[in-house]
Parts: structure tokens; C-alpha cells; sequence
């Protein structure tokens, strides 16, 4: 496949990954379309991408949602053939904090959002995706999953964070298997630490301490470094059923 021909659905596309995503599949030639609970910032992203682009308002935690999400995607670009799952919350907190125990209320919340929330567009993109008209090597689609570094060495404050993390990385074997039949393939990313909206508020001298921690190149990583990945991905159809780290080599310390 190549990227000019990309239809792509991308979640949390509003923003940070997603929109780098999004910007790179336009620029090539692709059709996008973002989905994200974020109106205002949602819109605005759509319609300075131009006619490639459009803006679908979506809770992936809602099947429902995220089901007419897909198909208003579909019938919007004519295909599907690209779904980037970039939509997701921290949910940073210690298990034992200040304020007593956490709230399992608050660990479902991420769960629901970063793990469920990936299976529900990833099984609503499969099925519109099975229809596509294979290539010559019976490929019909891909589906990427943004996992973290964090799924291998979470910190402390992370156990909801690498929980999903490491979820979605551990569902990407099983649904390549399984969709190998229909010819779709299903990979993750794993990103170290990227400058997107949450890292840009934190305070510079911040910025600069967590750039020092990447080996090589010792700085933050780059959006548009993520949307690369992508386009390779996305090129390359033997690359199935693994999590690729993007990271600069860094290894997360405790704390």
C-alpha cells in the first residue's frame, strides 16, 4: 500500500500524534478523517487540512459512538483502509497516595479509555475493512496502536497508564493472527517521550530534564518522527503483529 492512497481514521487526530498523523497522510496525497471529543480543537484541525480532511466528534469509549464514528468515516472518504489509534489520558497517580488508596473508579476510567476504547475501533475498522478489495498481496487494511515505553518499564504513578499500555501491545499478536485471514495487518508503536500538548504545559526547566534522560538524540521526540513511522508502517506489509519502540533508547527509571 502506499500513503498517497491512505484513507485513514485516526482518534485523538485533534492533536499532539494524531494530528501529525493526520497532517502527513494529507500531505501525501491520503484522505483523513479525525475523530475526537475535542469540537472546537477538532474542526479547527480539519479545516486548516483542507479538503482531505474532515472531523467526526467521538468517545471511543462508546460503541455506539465509535461504530458510527467508523461508518461515517467510511462513507465521508469512500474506503477505509488506515486506523491510527492515537485517543488517550495519563491517568497518572500512585496507588497508595497522599489522599488514600486510588479510586478503582479512576482506573477503570483509564482502562475504558486507552484499552477499550483501541479494541472498539479496531474491531469497527476491521469489519468495514474486510469488504476492501485486496491488493496483489491479498492486503485489505492496517491498523496501528499507540502503546508507550511505559508498557516496559512503567513508573511509579504509571500503573494505570502501563496497564493499557501494555494491553494494547499485548492485543497486537493476537488480532494480526486473527485478521491475517481477512488481510489486515496490526502493529504498535511504542513512543518514548514526544513533545505533544501535555509535555509543551509542563514548565521548560521540566522539558529539558526529560530531554536529558533520551540517549541519542537527546531531546524531546518529534510528532511528525511518530507520522514517519506510520507512513513506513503502512508501506511495508511485512511488518505485522509487533510493537516498535521509538524512543531515542531511553530506558525509564523508577521515578
Amino acid at each position: 500500500m502506499k500513503i498517497q492512497d491512505a484513507c485513514a481514521v485516526v482518534t485523538g487526530g485533534a492533536s499532539g500524534l494524531g494530528h501529525a498523523v493526520a497532517q502527513r497522510v494529507i500531505a501525501e496525497g491520503g484522505k483523513a478523517v479525525l475523530l475526537d471529543v475535542q469540537d472546537a480543537a477538532g474542526n479547527a484541525a480539519a479545516r486548516a487540512l483542507g479538503a482531505g480532511a474532515a472531523f467526526v466528534r467521538c468517545d471511543v469509549t462508546s460503541e455506539a459512538e465509535v461504530n458510527a464514528a467508523v461508518a461515517a468515516a467510511k462513507e465521508r472518504m469512500g474506503a477505509l483502509n488506515l486506523v491510527v489509534n492515537c485517543a488517550g489520558v495519563v491517568g497518572a497517580g500512585r496507588v497508595l497516595g497522599r489522599e488514600g488508596p486510588m479510586a478503582g473508579e479512576f482506573f477503570a476510567k483509564v482502562i475504558h479509555i486507552n484499552l477499550i476504547g483501541t479494541f472498539l475501533v479496531d474491531k469497527a475498522a476491521a469489519s468495514v475493512m474486510q469488504h476492501n478489495t485486496p491488493n496483489e498481496d491479498g492486503e485489505r487494511g492496517l491498523i496501528i496502536h499507540t502503546s508507550s515505553v511505559a508498557a516496559f518499564e512503567g513508573q511509579i504513578g504509571q500503573a494505570a497508564y502501563s496497564a493499557t499500555k501494555a494491553g494494547v501491545m499485548g492485543m497486537t499478536l493476537p488480532l494480526a493472527r486473527e485478521f491475517a485471514r481477512i488481510g489486515v495487518r496490526v502493529m504498535s508503536i511504542a513512543p518514548g517521550i514526544f513533545r505533544t500538548p501535555m509535555v509543551a504545559g509542563m514548565p521548560e526547566e521540566v522539558q529539558k530534564s526529560l530531554a536529558a534522560q533520551v540517549p541519542f538524540p537527546s531531546r524531546l521526540g518529534k510528532p511528525e518522527e511518530y507520522a514517519d513511522l506510520v507512513v513506513s508502517i503502512f508501506e511495508n506489509p511485512m511488518l505485522n503483529g509487533e510493537t516498535i519502540r521509538l524512543d531515542g533508547a531511553i530506558r525509564m527509571q523508577p521515578k
